[in-house]
């Protein structure tokens, strides 16, 4: 009767062999106060740290927040979810990189810059590409088999020569980035073929035009970013023959008889 003495009944005693500091009881039986009033005082604690909150609903204190302040959409724009990047970053679509590489295609006579092909993508030319052929087909030439076909042949070729001539040498990539932003010209007049004949003088002309004008762009940005600037003239040749095949297929319909 002495433990009775000094623990009476429906008191909490303790557990034997549990660690001092872990503080174990074992409830008398038939009583439960001991099990509401922790269970209380557990919901109290949590919802004090925000994780639970009363209404059921997950509070921002548990992990982070669980539901982003904006909807889906959110993602898909400059700024996406919080903490991460928008999703066309994480693509490697940048649209104002794009639009100024653009801009050094159509005005080849100012100074580029030889940082310009350090982000190198190729959402911009695969744009340009299927533009170009989209507009070919629209005009009655359906040739996207020989657009792509021609342009991976040529930029392989293309960079094959450029590791050959230049010391630093230059990456596949950074090559077909190059050489489909330069089509930019190209598609312009593949547009102008929806709305007139190429197939004389002034079809002739205008891919002429084309053609030298894609050949200055590009020859111009790998002249800066290898600096072989005495060598320009034998980068250009190569790149011509390319934008002229580019041009032929503009022009002529390929794969077609004239025969009724």
């Amino acid at each position: 009767m002495a433990a009775n003495s000094q623990y009476g009944y429906g008191q909490p005693q303790p557990v034997q062999g549990a660690q001092p500091g872990l503080q174990f009881y074992s409830p008398a039986p038939g009583d439960t106060s001991g099990f509401y009033s922790t269970r209380s005082s557990l919901e109290g604690h949590v919802g004090a740290q925000g994780s639970i909150s009363g209404q059921g609903g997950v509070g921002p204190g548990y992990g982070g927040n669980i539901q982003p302040a904006g909807g889906w959409w959110t993602a898909f724009g400059t700024g996406g979810f919080e903490g991460e990047p928008p999703l066309l970053e994480e693509l490697g679509i940048n649209f104002e990189h794009i639009w100024a590489k653009s801009l050094t295609v159509l005005n080849p006579f100012r100074r580029v810059d030889e940082h310009i092909m350090d982000d190198a993508d190729l959402a911009g030319p695969l744009l340009f590409f299927f533009c170009f052929g989209t507009f070919l087909l629209f005009s009655g030439k359906p040739q996207f088999g020989y657009i792509y076909g021609v342009g991976l042949l040529g930029s392989i070729s293309i960079w094959i020569l450029l590791n050959l001539m230049s010391e630093p040498g230059i990456d596949a990539y950074r090559v077909a980035s190059v050489l489909g932003y330069c089509l930019l010209p190209m598609v312009g007049v593949g547009a102008l073929s929806v709305m007139v004949t190429l197939d004389g003088f002034v079809g002739y002309l205008l891919s002429m035009l084309s053609v030298l004008w894609c050949t200055y762009a590009a020859s111009g940005i790998f002249v800066a970013v290898l600096r072989m600037s005495d060598q320009r003239l034998l980068v250009a040749y190569p790149i011509g023959l390319l934008y002229g095949c580019f041009a032929l297929l503009s022009v002529f319909t390929v794969g077609r008889s004239n025969s009724a």
